[in-house]
């Protein structure tokens, strides 16, 4: 199964975000388990160095980058799924990016706190409990 994670769900345990922290550590844990094959969309990548860099500095943003690289694929961005974040899914062009480069790769699942920024995905959405939820019903954990 192919699961792309939204950036607010990635911040959740860089920034160890209290009230969300708990259940995104366990979708990594998946992640890292093999259960799951992450994704991040690569405009994902270029904002967590960012803010991670602003808030931890440059070089453990650095490391923090080379690590999740190492254990997430990425959704790739060209012109065509740019043009169609244009049209497709959406208010917010970012989440419009994130899904169409998930459409582009057959992503299975979005995780995301923000679901409507994805209304009109085509695209399976779910809350990161739900995402749990799924998982253990079908026992692959």
């Amino acid at each position: 199964m192919k699961v792309l994670l939204d950036t607010n769900i990635v911040l959740d345990v860089l920034l160890a975000r209290k009230e969300f922290i708990q259940s995104a550590r366990e979708i990594f844990v998946l992640i890292e388990n093999d259960a799951v094959d992450g994704y991040l969309c690569a405009s994902s990548v270029t904002t967590l160095h960012y803010l991670l860099a602003k808030n931890l500095g440059k070089n453990d943003a650095d490391k923090t980058i080379e690590e999740l690289l190492s254990l997430f694929n990425i959704a790739n961005i060209d012109k065509t799924v740019l043009q169609h974040a244009c049209s497709e899914n959406g208010l917010d062009y970012e989440d419009s990016v994130i899904y169409c480069a998930a459409k582009q790769e057959n992503i299975d699942i979005i995780v995301t706190r923000d679901k409507k920024g994805f209304k009109k995905s085509k695209v399976t959405v779910v809350a990161p409990e739900e995402f749990l939820a799924l998982m253990k019903q079908d026992n692959y954990e």
